[in-house]
């Protein structure tokens, strides 16, 4: 369950990154007192570079120092992409990375099975597509998944 001080941070975060054209992945909370932890992870389709991560932290941060979000006000901040293995979790995201290796966790088994991997085929109608073998797709509701990401594949060497 999100917290509402999370859902402030996020609030702030995406206001920041969209006036840049950069998208707000997720953003986490976590430890307490001096060891609490921000990480904003943040993508552009076109890539994240160091510069995009400077600027969402020092804008972000200034923020969040400003108007005394975080408690106690002593915490790390990290912003970074989300890596190959990004998470998905909106509908744009399925939609976004149509195409693309994708590993879907359900919180109930589908045909005996809670894990599936195979292409994303798109979402519709709040359902994520999932071609799990060829001329297989199978249909998932969104609030059914536990977690998705994208599979990155590594190549093999000659």
């Amino acid at each position: 369950m999100r917290s509402d001080l999370t859902a402030r941070i996020e609030e702030i975060a995406t206001r920041v990154a969209a006036s840049e054209g950069i998208e707000i992945v997720e953003v986490e909370l976590k430890g307490a007192g001096a060891h609490r932890m921000l990480r904003i992870s943040i993508d552009r389709p076109e890539g994240v570079t160091h510069g995009d991560c400077e600027l969402i932290s020092h804008q972000v941060g200034t923020i969040l120092d400003v108007e005394d979000v975080i408690p106690g006000g002593r915490y790390t901040l990290e912003v970074s992409s989300p890596g190959v293995e990004r998470k998905l979790t909106k509908p744009g995201d399925f939609e976004r990375f149509a195409g693309q290796k994708a590993k879907v966790v359900l919180r109930e088994p589908e045909e005996g099975r809670k894990s599936w991997e195979g292409v994303l085929a798109g979402f519709r109608e709040g359902r994520i597509l999932l071609e799990v073998a060829p001329d297989r797709t199978l249909e998932f509701p969104l609030e059914s998944v536990e977690r998705a990401n994208l599979k990155f594949e590594w190549g093999t060497r000659s």
